[in-house]
């Protein structure tokens, strides 16, 4: 009798069984060597611990060498340790050029973004109703000329060649009030004024040398100067950068980006700056617009006068609608100062620029006024 022949697939099947469990085998051993390292790092971790923690309930343990006592002793405690340099980079850094460190000076410590000065923002101005029971130019022009025409408060003191030595007079009527009821004329005999100077390529700058030259500290922003950041004496600062109603979108690289554009207070934030006394700008008819941008952000709240330079003869960056809108707007605009309390000191009518109002020879205007406000809650 022929004895039967076992199945051949099962002699396979049992090969690749002990090859399955050889490889198997092999990986066990390969992950147990890779994690023997790390095992025995964390284990020293371990120890290393309860020793650390010693050392912080009983003190610091004596140096082994006098270099690095003399270190710990100049740098204080903490300092030898990573994450400690690490959060002091962060608290303290600063603005220079990213090219030559040497020839631009270091200005204004930039703060965390955790020390923001944070508020709810508002997204539009209250529009005030209009001036006549149907929408009309006329009636919008008329009342919102009576406004800027009108001082609200009287103030005596508007002269800035009496607080310095400097010979040279003002070319613009760029006034600020002195009068003894406000605090500026106080914070500048102090020496502890701060003005804030927003223009574009203006070589008009006698304003701010003479409040540089009264003590006040001065910052110009001009997206036309040469440097990030120059100084000039003691006390005034030319920047590199333009206010704008709108920070750059973070999409975009700051190599592409046509100009150096921010928000006030952005660069608020990043220069550490609580209060502005003086706020001037002349700004080329894009003033409407970072108006409105400091009211909805409530930074006019941190400023205690305004001199602005306010142009009509066309409606201004991105203000859009008719004409009797436009002016509805600009008007809702300084209402709006005023129910924050800035009242109207100066004005000023410019007839060396053209007499136009909205690219229309009408209503006598001036297409310049340079206007003045003080802030009545400002300490």
């Amino acid at each position: 009798m022929v004895p039967k022949e076992k199945p051949l697939w099962k002699g396979f099947a049992f090969r690749l069984c002990l090859l399955s469990a050889g490889l198997f085998l092999c990986l066990q051993l390969g992950l147990r060597r890779s994690r023997a390292p790390a095992e025995k790092a964390g284990a020293a971790a371990a120890r290393a611990l309860p020793a650390r923690g010693t050392e912080q309930r009983l003190g610091p343990v004596p140096a082994r060498s006098s270099r690095k006592g003399s270190a710990e002793a100049h740098l204080g405690p903490g300092a030898g340790r990573p994450e400690a340099a690490s959060a002091s980079r962060r608290r303290v850094t600063y603005l220079r050029s990213s090219r030559r460190r040497s020839s631009e000076p270091a200005c204004c410590p930039l703060q965390s973004l955790g020390s923001s000065r944070r508020k709810t923002i508002r997204w539009n101005v209250d529009l005030q109703p209009w001036a006549s029971p149907t929408p009309s130019l006329n009636y919008e022009a008329l009342r919102f000329l009576k406004y800027i025409t009108t001082p609200q408060i009287s103030c005596e003191h508007m002269n800035m060649n009496s607080l310095t030595d400097n010979s040279e007079t003002i070319k613009k009527p760029w006034s600020v009030c002195l009068d003894d009821r406000f605090s500026l004329v106080h914070r500048i005999k102090s020496k502890q004024c701060r003005l804030y100077s927003l223009g574009l390529s203006s070589d008009d700058n006698q304003f701010e040398i003479s409040l540089a030259n009264s003590g006040c500290e001065v910052h110009r922003f001009d997206p036309s100067i040469k440097s990030a950041h120059i100084q000039e004496g003691r006390h005034l600062w030319n920047h590199r950068l333009s206010i704008d109603w709108r920070d750059p979108n973070p999409a975009i690289a700051p190599h592409k980006l046509r100009s150096h554009t921010k928000k006030l207070g952005t660069i608020l934030n990043e220069f550490g700056h609580q209060k502005i006394d003086v706020l001037k700008a002349d700004m080329e008819s894009a003033e409407w617009k970072i108006l409105e941008n400091l009211i909805l952000e409530d930074i006019v709240e941190q400023i205690g006068q305004l001199v602005f330079e306010v142009h009509i003869h066309w409606p201004g960056f991105e203000v859009s609608g008719n004409d009797s809108m436009v002016v509805r707007y600009w008007y809702s605009l300084l209402k709006e100062l005023e129910l924050k309390d800035f009242r109207l000191f100066h004005t000023y009518k410019d007839l060396l620029k053209p007499q136009i109002f909205l690219k229309k020879e009408a209503f006598n205007a001036s297409s310049c006024y340079t206007l003045s406000w003080v802030n009545t809650r400002w300490k």
